[in-house]
């Protein structure tokens, strides 16, 4: 028989007796508010989008060894650097760390996507918790040791894994408790990945400072504490998550008769193994990658292309060719720093506000928004060096980062339309591969792109100019990969049956008659706090970013 647990969760069958991190021990009781659930999903988010504000660490990352003898060092290799103790990492060694885990982000989700699905958002978000934060702390430990290989474990493979099973965790269940609003829902959650590095970046320069204080960088006790703190907070969230028992609806809000927006929202749902066979799953992909590798070179290039190409122009010095004194160099690089904060927050709430305005307008017709309109903004962007404009300069990136972000947000909600809600979790997962290619990718053929071009003589600025024609030309050719979607044939869909069969291993087959009562309770006290709980660090982390931009102005 149907029941109650204490905790408000609903139990079938004698699920009740089910292990604490089952799915079938979160499917919602009456009491239980929906609201909560982006809140669980922003818990963990804000925790993984520290990947952003990695780049605090490399420098301090590379003095660790304090007698270091520089001949000995000099041409030390990759490989000999993994197990040295003797000689201090360069930037371009620890850097990989970053294109290690967003590389185990994408393989991590395609792999145990499927799996995530059947476990439910509990049991995989505390993994999540585990191999983020513990991988963290793997690192840190690493460091403290001087044992390279030991940091690429920590925080690239494990903390990767960590990223990927974090990232997808939230999507189905956020798609299925707002079916009315898609979009706006996985919004709320990867909105937190972008925002997650406004936070953890000024956290992990204020924990170096103050550990530095007993000697060293500091970076190793900062990446055990953070790692410590991520696995409290991620695995909080996780616990909070709340599944939709089968058939349940927002009151008040019914399925639409007939498929809106020419036929792109399905009411079936196609199966993970069938899904990304699809054309429909490799154009989507592809609309992905484009996207990303056109955004990673404006987050790559921004900085130091707005110093080169304005200079002295950025602190009111009107000869762009005199130099500048220790001040103004000074003043320049705050500039730029500024607009690197401004970048963060441009990713963070573009990836609401883009996902939210899919809702009204469809997910074709964003995308088509986010090409066409990036194709003239990219094309814009020499335009302003070379008549002097670093403020459209600036306008520019800002909208281009925003519509970066808001690709990231508004994926599961077109995979959930055109694929069906049932597996968008594990075929999100599977489509993440395009991140992981373009974050190994397009900075290797953006790096490219810019060495051959300064060898064949040409100027820094028409350096900058050639590259982002080309990545308007990227843009044009994710424009082609959308108008090419179209709804999955009919033979893709999954029978009645099928559909069944993976409820029932979801533990969800048979919770139907609850539906009508699942999830109706009031916003209520708790319901605050939650909100307070990843609200007061997101805006700390927003007004920083802000006091940042504030030296462009």
């Amino acid at each position: 028989m149907d029941g109650i647990t204490e905790d408000g969760i609903m139990t079938s069958n004698g699920r009740g007796s089910a292990g604490f991190f089952s799915r079938e021990r979160t499917i919602a009781g009456p009491q239980f508010n929906r609201w909560l659930v982006p809140t669980a999903a922003l818990a963990i988010h804000l925790c993984i989008g520290m990947a952003y504000g990695f780049s605090v660490f490399w420098l301090p990352m590379t003095h660790i060894v304090t007698n270091a003898d520089p001949a000995m060092c000099a041409n030390l290799s990759f490989f000999q650097a993994l197990t040295t103790t003797t000689c201090n990492w360069t930037v371009p060694q620890v850097t990989h760390i970053f294109e290690t885990f967003i590389a185990m982000l994408g393989v991590s989700a395609a792999l145990w996507g499927g799996w995530l699905e059947h476990a439910g958002p509990r049991k995989a978000g505390c993994i999540a918790a585990l191999c983020w934060g513990g991988g963290l702390i793997v690192g840190g430990i690493g460091v403290m040791v001087h044992q390279l290989w030991l940091v690429y474990l920590g925080c690239g493979i494990l903390g990767g894994i960590g990223q990927g099973l974090g990232y997808i965790t939230p999507v189905s269940t956020l798609i299925k408790w707002f079916p009315d609003r898609r979009g706006m829902a996985t919004g709320f959650a990867i909105m937190g990945y972008g925002g997650g590095a406004m936070i953890g970046a000024p956290l992990a320069v204020l924990l170096m400072g103050h550990f530095t204080g007993s000697g060293g960088t500091g970076v190793a006790m900062t990446l055990v504490v953070m790692g410590a703190i991520y696995i409290v907070v991620m695995a909080s969230g996780a616990i909070g998550f709340r599944v939709p028992p089968n058939g349940w609806h927002p009151e008040g809000w019914t399925p639409p008769k007939e498929a809106h927006g020419s036929g792109m929202i399905t009411r079936r749902h196609v199966h993970l193994d069938t899904a990304w066979k699809t054309r429909q799953f490799w154009l989507i992909w592809g609309v992905l990658f484009l996207n990303v590798t056109a955004g990673i070179a404006v987050i790559s290039m921004a900085s130091p292309m707005l110093q080169d190409v304005f200079g002295g122009e950025l602190v009111g010095i009107d000869n762009g060719g005199a130099a500048l004194t220790a001040a103004q160099s000074a003043a320049v690089a705050a500039a730029a720093a500024g607009l690197v904060g401004l970048i963060s927050l441009f990713n963070s709430v573009g990836r609401l506000f883009w996902a939210s305005l899919s809702d009204k307008i469809g997910r074709k017709n964003t995308y088509y928004t986010f090409f066409i309109l990036g194709m003239i903004v990219y094309c814009l962007l020499p335009t302003w060096g070379h008549l002097g404009m670093p403020l459209m300069f600036v306008i520019s990136i800002c909208i281009i980062l925003s519509m970066y972000g808001g690709g990231f947000a508004t994926v599961p909600a077109y995979l959930a339309d055109i694929f069906g809600t049932q597996m968008v979790g594990a075929i999100h997962g599977r489509l993440l591969t395009a991140w992981s290619a373009a974050g190994i990718v397009g900075p290797l053929v953006i790096a490219a792109l810019r060495e051959a071009q300064l060898n064949a003589g040409l100027e820094p600025s028409q350096v900058y100019d050639r590259t982002l024609y080309i990545m308007a030309g990227l843009l044009f050719a994710g424009l082609i990969c959308n108008l090419l979607v179209r709804p999955v044939k009919e033979e893709h869909h999954m029978t009645d049956e099928e559909v069944e069969k993976e409820r029932s291993l979801q533990h969800d087959d048979s919770i139907s008659a609850n539906a009508e009562t699942a999830a109706r309770g009031r916003f209520g006290i708790g319901g605050v706090l939650a909100w307070l709980g990843v609200g007061v660090p997101f805006l700390i982390g927003l007004y920083i970013a802000l006091a940042k931009a504030a030296a462009l102005f």
